[in-house]
């Protein structure tokens, strides 16, 4: 039999089924009257995943064309030129498409991703979209110890911080330990910065406070706002074998996600999509152009908010203030 679990009393989180129920959130108003917020993430990764010369010892095999299997302590040019890829053309070219739409997307950056090619991070800037935390490198944290994965989260937001001006306002691991999503929160308090929003949740259709074990006697408890994040209408399934097969599922997944959510706000209970990409993903052309169908569709509609998750988190933030003992 195996060793029966015991969670940490400072990292442990309680299972919540019950969420805001049948009657849903009540109260929601998203900016204008919006029916719907729709967040788009790119999730820019192209420099921080698992390579020889950053002293992994093999190279990258997850989210690529043809992964076959990792070549231990020698470079894999193919691996290394896909990931390229999305830097050097497909970021542009999702850039350009929501610039052109004057439509706002979170950047999940990858610190040293972004350090590779501070451009990125510098034209986000400019052109006001969100740059968020995608961890400082994009690797498994499972195993981590808290020490080490303390010192990464700090390493994170430093980098982030001198590249964008700001320290990341949101954070999204995709792989974190056991320990992240109480620790993202106590390292930000420990730096005197701000967090917002957490993302590594994929529970709800709005976004929903939890209690932070660390808080327990504290007397003024902060909790943790979670925007959840998305997995199906996410690009990344177009590389694994239970995913989209082509452009057009992808498009036609996307399209009945946003009427059904669309539906929902017209009755009176205004919901949030997230649409995941990576750049040498969806910056493919021929994935690319169900994207721009999609981003045509929804700017076609009306009470539409498409938005950064910190100006979701900000909206919900607004309207339903933090209350301890109150999970949803």
């Amino acid at each position: 039999m195996p060793e029966a679990y015991h969670p940490h009393p400072d990292y442990g989180f309680a299972r919540d089924f019950k969420g805001y129920g049948e009657k849903g959130l009540e109260g929601l108003k998203w900016p204008n009257g919006a029916k719907i917020a729709v967040s788009f993430v790119i999730n820019y990764e192209e420099g921080g995943e698992r390579s020889v010369l950053s002293g992994d010892g093999v190279d990258e095999t997850n989210l690529r064309e043809h992964p076959g299997l990792p070549r231990i302590n020698e470079r894999n040019y193919n691996a290394e030129s896909e990931y390229e890829y999305g830097s050097r053309v497909g970021f542009w070219r999702l850039f350009k498409l929501f610039n052109d739409h004057k439509m706002k997307f979170t950047l999940y950056a990858v610190a040293q991703a972004v350090e590779q090619q501070p451009e990125v991070a510098t034209r986000c800037v400019e052109e006001g979209h969100d740059v968020a935390s995608h961890a400082y490198r994009w690797v498994d944290h499972h195993d981590w110890s808290v020490d080490k994965e303390r010192e990464y989260i700090k390493k994170g937001i430093e980098s982030l911080k001198k590249l964008t001006g700001y320290a990341p306002k949101g954070w999204y691991y995709g792989r974190p330990s056991p320990h992240s999503r109480s620790l993202i929160p106590k390292v930000y308090e420990e730096m005197g910065e701000e967090l917002l929003w957490a993302s590594d949740t994929y529970a709800d259709d709005v976004p929903y406070w939890t209690d932070l074990p660390m808080e327990r006697d504290a007397a003024e408890p902060k909790g943790c706002l979670m925007v959840p994040y998305s997995y199906d209408c996410n690009d990344f399934k177009f590389g694994v074998v239970t995913g989209f097969r082509d452009s057009r599922g992808f498009y036609e997944h996307l399209q009945n996600a946003f009427d059904i959510l669309y539906e929902e706000g017209e009755a009176g209970q205004p919901k949030m999509m997230t649409i995941g990409l990576h750049c040498r993903i969806i910056g493919r052309p021929g994935r690319y152009k169900a994207l721009k169908d999609f981003v045509e569709y929804i700017a076609a509609k009306e009470g539409v908010w498409v938005a950064t998750r910190t100006e979701i988190a900000q909206s919900f933030r607004e309207q339903f203030p933090y209350k301890k003992g109150k999970l949803a």
